[in-house]
């Protein structure tokens, strides 16, 4: 049996995602990094994401849940998540907010000042033995780069007005 192209599908080929695929790339290259950082924490029983959780909230003091996946460029349910075996091991804090008591403030405890600081060990272990592998210059520029494309303007909201009209269902 042949499987005929529609003139109102998209065609297989270009559905999967090819070599040069922005998106896939990094994506990859993120696992392939977390992958190298979670192996030098290891010892702390801290992953990345955990790391990177409390040494934001370490840096800027108590916040909301919303305000901290702001500032990871995260996901809100997935940054509560991944804070829960934070929370469990007493290493955060969650409080009801100061302004608004329905809104929820999280710390870091002393516990997870402590458990930062050696953690924070491993971490420098990892960035050097990143730059060392990658490149020093590499990497800096690697950091400018994705530092710009986190500010630049890719708004799901105006990617998904624009894509209005233009689904495989509206073709249909």
């Amino acid at each position: 049996m042949r499987l005929l192209s529609s003139p109102r599908t998209m065609p297989l080929s270009t559905a999967i995602p090819s070599p040069d695929c922005n998106c896939l790339a990094l994506r990859q290259a993120a696992r392939y990094v977390t992958q190298f950082y979670d192996q030098h924490l290891a010892p702390t029983g801290l992953r990345t994401t955990q790391f990177s959780i409390l040494a934001k909230l370490k840096r800027l003091g108590p916040m909301s849940i919303n305000a901290l996946a702001r500032e990871l460029v995260m996901d809100r349910t997935t940054l509560g998540r991944t804070m829960l075996p934070l929370e469990r091991d007493g290493l955060i804090a969650v409080k009801d907010g100061r302004m608004d008591r329905r809104s929820k403030e999280l710390a870091v405890t002393k516990a997870g000042s402590e458990r930062l600081h050696r953690a924070g060990k491993l971490w420098v272990d990892a960035q050097r033995d990143f730059e060392h592998r990658f490149g020093a210059r590499h990497a800096a520029d690697l950091r400018n780069l994705l530092t710009e494309v986190v500010s630049c303007d890719l708004d799901k909201a105006k990617v998904a007005s624009t894509l209005q009209g233009h689904s495989p269902r509206a073709n249909l």
